[in-house]
């Protein structure tokens, strides 16, 4: 799983990546600092399991802390797009080449409206107008790559009696589009199978519209909420947009408290409402972090970073997480105990669960028990959120 982290310059795109990951990457007020990506990994929440076992994971990968697993994820950072960015402005073709394996995407949307669509500092700007630019951005450019010789093949499907999507299934492949969710799509737009040549652009792009939907769902960071205006923008927003998931954020305040942790100032859980202070703290650091506590914080009951990733990968793209392990034994051969926990989409089986851990495990596959119950489940049962599997092979 990849999720993109996309918007104009100066939306606060570079340090909404870097509160996420802390990598060091650049962070200033203008156009471009970011050029070429950034990649990186964060965080997703999970409940653990561990204390319904009477006992204490071992993460291999992330960490638990208070009873919550973090679980990494990919992330990649794309330079600001601006309006005409399919056209090539911007260096916008290149960009947005660079979110062709994103499964989803986070907008990172600059709510205190001082920044314009081509992230110049300005007021009064109205944040509405970056969330259908950005849409239609995406949707030109995956137009302009389902167009790419399309009336030659919808001319040879219609000759040959093919299926359209067997050739926009190959067209967009790099997209991560099969021909399956062409199909799909196509049936429920009324697109003709037998007449491809007699689609008009309205319906290829109505249709590349649909496929951008499913294959690159968009969850929106409403960003700088500490800012003027901010709210004022999110309320309008939120009306506006309702189809969207808006989650309020500020970037720079959950950049802050990392840091702050970091230096081992205060302690901090990423999507805690509040934070504790260890002390040689000096007077202006206290202010500031009073200044956190009450304009973001206590508002909006975290600094929203943490659960913008968060529903991104559990609400937008219906993900769940599935722990490995046994009815006997919780720990690998090195003792860790629960030591990995595997985020994946909602529709896993057991057996697709197998081939996600390893592809012997898939080949020599038995049958599946759910630890928790030591019920034996089969191969094409589908798992829960939070489930304990243990697999069962040949050998």
């Amino acid at each position: 799983m990849l999720v993109g982290i996309v918007g104009k310059p100066s939306a606060g795109k570079s340090t909404f990546f870097k509160a996420l990951t802390l990598q060091d990457v650049a962070i200033a007020a203008y156009p471009f600092t970011t050029i070429k990506p950034n990649e990186g990994a964060s965080f997703v929440r999970v409940q653990c399991i561990d204390k319904e076992f009477n006992t204490q994971c071992n993460p291999r990968e992330g960490f638990c802390k208070n009873g919550t697993r973090f679980v990494p994820v990919k992330l990649l950072d794309v330079a600001g797009l601006v309006p005409g960015a399919h056209e090539g402005k911007g260096l916008g073709l290149q960009f947005l080449d660079d979110l062709r394996q994103a499964d989803a995407l986070i907008h990172v949307v600059d709510m205190s409206g001082t920044t314009n669509e081509k992230g110049e500092a300005t007021t009064g700007y109205d944040p509405s107008f970056d969330v259908r630019f950005l849409e239609t951005e995406i949707d030109m450019w995956m137009l302009g790559i389902l167009k790419k010789g399309w009336e030659r093949a919808a001319r040879q499907c219609q000759q040959e009696k093919k299926h359209p999507s067997i050739a926009l299934g190959k067209q967009l492949s790099g997209l991560n589009i099969t021909e399956k969710m062409v199909e799909e799509e196509m049936r429920k737009l009324d697109l003709s199978a037998e007449m491809p040549t007699s689609w008009s652009d309205d319906q290829l792009l109505h249709l590349t519209r649909a496929l951008r939907q499913r294959t690159k769902p968009i969850i929106i960071a409403g960003n700088k909420m500490d800012l003027p205006d901010a709210k004022l923008n999110y309320e309008r927003l939120k009306s506006q947009f309702p189809e969207y998931l808006i989650v309020p954020c500020s970037a720079e305040t959950e950049l802050a408290l990392k840091e702050a942790t970091k230096k081992d100032l205060i302690d901090y859980t990423p999507g805690e409402k509040d934070f504790t202070e260890k002390g040689g703290l000096n007077d202006a650091q206290k202010d500031a972090l009073d200044y956190m506590r009450q304009n973001v914080l206590t508002k909006y009951g975290s600094t929203g970073v943490q659960d913008v990733i968060d529903t991104a990968v559990f609400k937008l793209l219906n993900y769940i997480a599935i722990f490995p392990g046994g009815v006997g034994k919780l720990g690998d051969q090195f003792g860790n105990i629960l030591p990995d926990c595997f985020v994946l989409p909602g529709n896993i089986t057991a057996l697709g669960f197998a081939a996600k851990i390893h592809t012997d495990l898939a080949a020599h596959f038995v049958a599946a028990i759910d630890v928790r119950s030591k019920r034996r489940i089969g191969k094409d049962t589908p798992l829960k959120h939070r489930d304990v599997v243990e697999i069962l092979t040949s050998k």
